[in-house]
């Protein structure tokens, strides 16, 4: 139930339930917010002049009535198309018959996996991840294998090791700025990692959702290893969370099947959604919007790094995220708790384990605050930290 927690060495711990240990948005606290560090909403000013804007133009278009029609689910073949256009800029090329549109990078991730995997599969995944891929291996009743990690990536002897003495269906991965470690995996562990899941027959499902940040990134995962790689990524992180546009990029001869997941779910994305969104690829918006985060983030890292140093700080330098280890006297769910009594939310390591090691640890999301606000935020969270006893 959640409701301890265990630490090699230490003994087991009522925990504290102030700090962000799922993947809900929002926690109450017991004081007014000061920051929201436990979850990535970035804005650039003036997005809400842009949604104006596009709303405008589509009550103004000739095919408005189309938008008030069910769509085919997976998306129609022009809205298809453009989002494959829009992937050549991430090196995919793929066909628009290989794109599923969906509500969301949750959703994509959500139909790739009841489309591909049965209960009690074993999936890989990093042995600190995305809190989202557990909430999903649950509700598939898969059996999570976490992989140990390091400094610059998933142990891939680990992960080898692992496919030789369990069959593993399926490998979830995020190797272009990771969540929440901030790894880039370069082009040697790509294909390793590829390799191994030729060698024992395993569906890789990459996760892209912050690889825009990396602005020349290695090749992603589908196109070292496009007959077994699906990947799913959307809008939320590099436009807005609320929009809820996301995408699945599927070998082809599993297109209908998790097309046919998508039907059973939701039947398919709002038509509003999949125009606006597609018209601002299509456009340019979205590029536009991705170098502005790009600007954003690593603003947002050198203030970090600035009122963060001397700690034990792990972070891509374009980045949302932070990852802060602790001291050993230091519980995350207690020094969360801490926290959220001077009215700054943040997440504990247990969010993002796969397995049962919880690291000493939390995570920093930089990407909410106002950017003049952060500053003041950290080092209020710094200093509260340092303040608490051995």
């Amino acid at each position: 139930m959640g409701l301890v927690t265990g630490e090699p060495g230490r003994g087991t711990f009522v925990r504290h339930q102030a700090g962000y240990d799922g993947p809900e948005p929002s926690r109450a606290l017991p004081v007014p917010r000061v920051a929201d560090l436990s979850f990535n909403q970035p804005l650039a000013h003036g997005q809400a002049d842009q949604l104006r804007l596009a709303l405008r133009a589509l009550s103004s278009s000739g095919g408005i009535e189309s938008l008030l029609r069910q769509h085919p689910p997976g998306g129609r073949a022009h809205d298809r198309a453009v989002v494959a256009t829009y992937l050549l800029d991430r090196a995919i090329d793929a066909a628009p018959a290989e794109v599923v549109l969906t509500g969301g990078t949750q959703q994509a991730l959500d139909c790739v996996l009841r489309a591909l995997t049965r209960p009690g599969d074993v999936l890989a995944v990093d042995a600190l991840s995305y809190p989202g891929i557990r909430l999903l291996a649950s509700q598939h009743g898969l059996d999570l294998a976490p992989v140990p990690v390091t400094p610059t990536g998933p142990d891939l002897d680990a992960l080898e090791r692992l496919c030789r003495v369990r069959r593993v269906r399926a490998i979830y991965t995020i190797p272009t700025v990771h969540n929440p470690l901030g790894w880039v995996l370069d082009r040697e562990q790509r294909l390793r990692l590829a390799a191994t899941a030729r060698a024992h027959d395993c569906v890789i499902v990459e996760d892209g959702t912050y690889a825009f940040l990396e602005a020349a990134p290695p090749p992603p995962l589908r196109a070292l290893a496009p007959e077994r790689t699906c990947y799913v990524a959307g809008l939320s992180k590099n436009v807005a969370t609320g929009l809820r546009f996301g995408f699945a990029v599927v070998p082809a001869r599993h297109v209908e099947a998790v097309t046919r997941s998508l039907r059973a779910a939701s039947w398919g994305v709002p038509g509003l959604v999949v125009a606006i969104a597609t018209g601002w690829m299509a456009d340019g918006t979205v590029a536009r919007l991705e170098r502005a985060r790009r600007r954003d983030a690593a603003a947002r890292q050198d203030i970090a790094r600035a009122e963060l140093a001397g700690l034990d700080v792990t972070a891509h330098p374009v980045s949302y995220s932070v990852w802060l280890g602790l001291e050993a006297h230091q519980r995350p769910d207690h020094v969360a708790a801490v926290l959220a009594r001077e009215g700054i939310l943040v997440s504990t390591a247990d969010a993002f384990a796969t397995g049962p090691s919880r690291p000493r640890a939390l995570r920093l999301a930089l990407g909410t605050p106002p950017l003049d606000g952060l500053g003041p935020a950290l080092r209020r969270l710094r200093c509260a930290i340092e303040a608490i006893p051995p």
